[in-house]
């Protein structure tokens, strides 16, 4: 069984917002890394339609960007991606699927069938299946950044604080922090 880990951009204040995070190569290549290590992608739908609309189109050569960008993409295009939606049912992107039916049932599933492990990138998506106990790691790129506005991590809540045990914290040239975490017994 795989492990399904949490990823994402983060401020200081806990703003979510991917307008507010450092976009440059360093970063690129960070979450590139990540997710060439993974088997497959998670999200919601809003996440999934803010990256179609632009990185397959990197992908195909349309859009002149740098060589992380470029990666970044490529990675992107060839990696699987499952879309958590009640409203949306046709996911056109190259190697997208819809996750119908029982959040629990359905993501267990992909877990189970995933041994390099789902990479999440869903900031609603990741409050739900916290609240079902299914994500096991955390991999936050935390910005040296104030935004003063949200949307913010777990805006909607948890039922109970949720422990993590510190794996690494990387700093890197730009000022982001690498936190790596998992969840605590």
């Amino acid at each position: 069984m795989g492990l399904l880990t949490f990823s994402i951009n983060v401020t200081l204040d806990g703003c979510v917002d991917h307008q507010e995070g450092i976009a440059d190569d360093e970063t690129h290549a960070f979450f590139t890394r990540l997710m060439a290590d993974a088997g497959a992608m998670l999200w919601g739908r809003v996440t999934y339609e803010m990256m179609e609309s632009s990185w397959p189109a990197v992908a195909r050569g349309e859009v002149d960007v740098p060589p992380a960008m470029r990666a970044w993409a490529d990675t992107l295009e060839a990696k699987p991606k499952y879309v958590v939606s009640s409203t949306r049912t046709d996911f056109p992107w190259t190697h997208s699927h819809h996750l119908a039916g029982d959040l629990r049932t359905g993501v267990q599933a992909l877990k189970d069938a995933t041994p390099a492990g789902v990479l999440l990138g869903s900031g609603q998506l990741a409050t739900e299946l916290d609240r079902l106990e299914l994500i096991d790691e955390y991999r936050f790129l935390v910005h040296p950044r104030i935004a003063g506005h949200g949307p913010t991590l777990y805006q909607r809540g948890l039922p109970r604080t949720r422990r993590l045990e510190l794996v690494s914290a990387t700093p890197l040239r730009n000022g982001a922090v690498a936190m790596h975490y998992r969840r605590a017994p």
